[in-house]
């Protein structure tokens, strides 16, 4: 069935002075993980000039804090060029060539990167599927059958498919855009909490440019070869 996108705003923090220093976007989608996080971390320090001893949660609290202003970072991208590019950050896992001639190419997204994943291509969607399953590891095989949204996209090569896979850790895949929406390449399609696995299947006749064990960054890595 369809998967709603999210509707919930990006945020940003200010990470200069109150005058306007740089501002850094948080992805949409982060909050039911942020805000409560942020909250601990905020009371914890605030009950340490009452008592020293609240530092023995303030501290493991507010690591915690930074660590999720790290993992929802969504920076603004220069978008590479390309007929097809990746839509993730990570390390190209595997390059299969598939039954129907087309080519599947895997991204192994771990915990320290952007979790924002981005379009492929322009064109329209044509399909936004949740599809339940299993939560193993992403670099496992059987983590084909975790849960997973399958997105289709009409674009200028035809068909193109991405999957975004659940991991281990990621519980929840959020979707931007919904089926029937046009999108621009590089543009921002939605996120999956805390890594796992994307993959591009590459049209017929495209070979890929990438190599198994290669770093991509979404929006900018070239996946195909002219």
């Amino acid at each position: 069935m369809p998967h709603s996108p999210s509707t919930a705003p990006s945020g940003s923090l200010s990470s200069g002075p109150a005058s306007g220093g740089p501002r850094v976007r948080l992805a949409r989608g982060a909050s039911p993980w942020l805000v409560p996080t942020l909250a601990t971390a905020a009371v914890s320090l605030a009950r340490v000039r009452k008592s020293p001893r609240a530092a023995l949660v303030a501290v493991p609290a507010t690591a915690l804090a930074a660590g999720m202003l790290w993992f929802f970072r969504d920076p603004e991208r220069e978008i590479g060029q390309g007929r097809v590019l990746s839509p993730a950050d990570g390390v190209v896992q595997s390059i299969m060539p598939w039954q129907d001639g087309r080519t599947r190419v895997a991204i192994f997204m771990s915990p320290l990167n952007v979790h924002v994943n981005r379009a492929p291509l322009a064109g329209t969607v044509t399909s936004v599927e949740h599809i339940p399953g299993g939560f193993v590891p992403a670099f496992n095989k059987e983590s084909e059958n975790n849960e997973r949204v399958v997105w289709h996209f009409d674009t200028e090569l035809g068909d193109v498919e991405m999957v975004q896979i659940a991991g281990a850790v990621a519980r929840r895949i959020v979707p931007y855009l919904p089926s029937g929406a046009k999108v621009e390449q590089g543009e921002r399609l939605g996120l999956i909490r805390f890594g796992s696995r994307v993959d591009v299947y590459l049209p017929q006749g495209i070979e890929a440019a990438v190599e198994v064990g290669q770093t991509t960054t979404a929006g900018v890595t070239r996946l195909d070869r002219d």
